[in-house]
């Protein structure tokens, strides 16, 4: 959740842009994009996890990921550039791995020990930040057994009426343009997008609506955007299984949030109906926020099920 304390131009919300980053090692992603095809997909668990600086949190990360069978991790905030990235760590545990990271600020990744291919890196028309404008390393995604698989890290907002609050915004319909072409392009496609949306889209999704009503993740505005991606067809599938209130994914680390139970729920699993019809269960591991050295949020799991090589999408076997 926590943006960067990045020295302003003198422009309200606007910061400077020392140098450009480098192009990047992926192409931006295609809506037309070909494989993702249901009856190729195998059953997995899929997570996702904004890790708040992976330096910091590796063995964390690679823990968890030997005891908890995940399949395909979507990674957030790993704070790291691309030559950083520690690959060997997620190799050693049998997992193909891509990563887009530009500096010490944002970063995302996509590791899978189900297969990982054609990797893209942002979508189309994703507007830029800084000065000059451009496109940050928030979303990024690839093929995983048939399933395209988004990590994507939206950006804060930082406070109402701020040049970064209508970033986001904009953001967010460029990722509901991509996530509506998609659809229209193949609509038994299966497609997920994890990650941290920077947005509770309901008063169930705070531990206090009076505290937040002035500060953004609940405005009007970021909610609907919120909305247009579920309204493109897009599903919140974690929640059938973890029912608010008081169930949440990020607590902040000061004023003691997390002891007590004052969070958000703002780590999500947007799933394409046709995968979407293939989830069974879905959970928070809250345990992964205790102890020294957590980050501020807890890993989202989600069990997708086997879907048969006759029959439409969503047939289960």
């Amino acid at each position: 959740m926590p943006e960067p304390d990045r020295q302003p131009t003198g422009e309200r919300g606007l910061w400077e842009v020392m140098e450009p980053p480098p192009p990047p090692s992926h192409p931006v992603a295609d809506p037309a994009r070909a494989h993702r095809s249901a009856a190729a997909a195998r059953p997995l668990r899929l997570a996702t996890w904004n890790v708040n600086s992976l330096r910091a949190r590796l063995a964390r990360v690679t823990s968890w990921l030997a005891r908890t069978d995940v399949d395909v991790l979507a990674i957030q905030e790993t704070k790291l550039t691309d030559e950083k990235f520690p690959t060997s760590a997620f190799t050693d545990l049998g997992y193909q791995v891509a990563h887009v990271g530009f500096s010490q600020w944002n970063g995302v990744a996509v590791a899978s020990r189900i297969g990982l291919e054609d990797v893209r890196a942002g979508f189309p028309e994703v507007p830029g930040w800084g000065q000059p404008p451009i496109a940050e390393a928030r979303a990024l995604s690839a093929l995983c057994a048939g399933v395209e698989v988004w990590s994507v890290y939206v950006p804060n907002g930082r406070a109402v009426g701020d040049p970064h609050f209508d970033y986001k915004l904009s953001w967010l319909d460029a990722l509901r343009g991509y996530g509506a072409a998609s659809m229209g392009a193949d609509p038994d496609a299966q497609i997920v997008f994890c990650g941290d949306f920077n947005i509770a889209p309901t008063d169930d999704d705070v531990w206090s609506v009076e505290y937040y009503a002035n500060l953004t993740h609940t405005t009007p505005e970021e909610r609907a955007a919120f909305g247009g991606l579920v309204d493109a067809g897009y599903t919140d599938v974690v929640r059938p299984y973890t029912p608010g209130p008081g169930v949440y994914t990020y607590w902040d680390y000061t004023q003691l949030r997390f002891q007590r139970r004052q969070g958000m729920r703002i780590d999500f699993a947007l799933a394409s109906p046709a995968l979407a019809a293939r989830v069974t269960g879905a959970s928070i591991d809250r345990e992964e926020r205790k102890g020294k050295g957590a980050s501020d949020h807890a890993p989202v799991l989600v069990e997708i099920a086997e879907v048969g090589e006759v029959g439409g999408a969503g047939e289960l076997l």
